[in-house]
């Protein structure tokens, strides 16, 4: 846990926009220091970290900056790096927190009243600094986790790519193949229906009775030059294929053609996104190599954790060191339940709050989901806490997994130690500073 003494501390407020950074500085008993706009570009930063700079050696009282801003989009990240790294602002410890907007639109409603201008708007989020609410968030962490983190939600983005692609394909390939999608896992004749084999099949052939008519021992050459030899059994993949081709609705010859052309675009994007998710994990890994590795090799110590999910939690959670005890972690990652108590009504079914890192959570929960495929512990805890409800059974389990999960990732990390299957008592009470 970071200290700071707040009577010597000048707090920044910054309301960021695309053009412009209004910027309200005042300290601990609300003298006004600084209330002036910049240019959100490099020649406005280094005018606002002169200005700072200035304020700082003409009160000489003063010894600490806490900078706080909102998380606006990609705004806020220029500004928010230059001056956590700020050679001239280096002496007095800049703090920089990039606060969830959430948190200060609720802040702004204990004032009752008052406008919203974008100079208000600093005002606010300097108040925030001051009465210690930045204490529950974490500090800007610098360039290199900001480039993993580039990395690994451009990744999430490929992948969300190739599922939304997947599911827009779904119509056309009924249209083309009714039966395909419909059949049993043994009544399938591709493990993949949008695996390379499966894709040659469906627009290489422009209808089905082509498939039909094919002769049998061009069909099994077909096949195995499109599958490279991988398929065990050719001449039953063969004849599922036939099957499911007679027992497919025909088309209108005019429909072959639309239809192919559909196909074959939509299989493209998918193979261009699964090359570029390659050369992502690529980065991704020479990334971390430049960082300090121990925590990605202790995440994928654990069973379940391979390197996307391991890299992904790292470059949302950054230094352990900035979390008290797994609880901080666990609200950082939004894994905890809004209480809706009243009197003697005590509610049950309480929601989980989603104000914080989305991603964070996003990774956890993926985490947590193979863990628990992987280790007893955590299938057995799955499993309880799947039988408990009758309603979204799944989402509470998988929740609650992941808050289970949550304090082994933290007793590990703060450890620095790899999983051993043995229990951990995550909940540490040291302070770090």
């Amino acid at each position: 846990m970071i200290k700071i003494n707040y009577m010597s501390t000048l707090f920044v407020g910054i309301d960021v926009s695309s053009k412009s950074n209004v910027v309200y500085a005042m300290d601990f008993d609300e003298n006004k220091y600084i209330d002036a706009s910049f240019g959100n570009n490099q020649p406005g930063a280094d005018e606002l970290a002169g200005k700072i700079a200035a304020c700082m050696q003409k009160h000489p009282h003063l010894n600490t900056i806490i900078v706080a801003l909102e998380s606006t989009s990609v705004y806020s990240i220029h500004i928010a790096n230059f001056l956590a790294s700020c050679e001239l602002l280096m002496p007095y410890k800049p703090y920089v927190y990039c606060l969830n907007p959430k948190m200060t639109a609720n802040y702004r409603k204990s004032y009752v009243g008052m406008d919203k201008t974008d100079h208000i708007d600093a005002f606010l989020i300097s108040d925030f600094a001051r009465v210690g609410r930045t204490k529950k968030c974490e500090p800007w962490r610098g360039s290199q986790y900001l480039a993993l983190k580039r990395l690994t939600r451009h990744r999430l983005h490929l992948a969300e790519c190739i599922t939304r692609e997947k599911t827009y394909m779904v119509s056309n390939l009924y249209l083309k193949f009714s039966e395909l999608q419909l059949l049993d896992d043994d009544s399938r004749p591709f493990s993949n229906i949008y695996g390379a084999t499966s894709s040659a099949v469906l627009t290489e052939f422009m209808s089905l009775q082509e498939i039909i008519d094919s002769p049998e021992e061009k069909l099994l050459e077909f096949l195995a030059a499109k599958s490279r030899n991988r398929i065990a059994d050719i001449s039953k993949t063969s004849e599922l294929l036939k099957k499911a081709a007679r027992d497919s609705y025909r088309l209108d010859k005019c429909m072959y053609e639309p239809l192919n052309v559909s196909l074959a675009s939509s299989f493209n994007c998918i193979q261009t996104y699964q090359k570029e998710i390659k050369l992502i994990d690529q980065a991704i890994e020479k990334c971390i190599s430049g960082m300090n590795p121990n925590a990605f090799i202790i995440l994928k110590s654990i069973p379940g954790i391979g390197p996307v999910w391991a890299a992904g939690m790292l470059s949302e959670i950054g230094d352990i060191a900035a979390f008290h005890s797994s609880d901080a972690l666990a609200k950082y990652a939004g894994l905890t339940w809004l209480k809706n108590d009243s009197g003697d009504f005590v509610s049950e079914d309480n929601r989980v709050s989603k104000a914080e890192n989305t991603y964070l959570r996003y990774y956890l929960g993926e985490a947590a989901n193979s863990v628990r495929r992987h280790v007893p512990e955590y299938a057995e805890f799955y499993s309880r806490k799947y039988a408990e409800v009758t309603k979204h059974q799944h989402k509470r389990a998988l929740a609650l997994t992941s808050r289970k999960f949550v304090r082994l990732v933290f007793g590990l990390l703060v450890k620095n130690q790899l999983y051993t299957g043995e229990k951990l008592d995550a909940e540490l009470n040291t302070n770090f500073k």
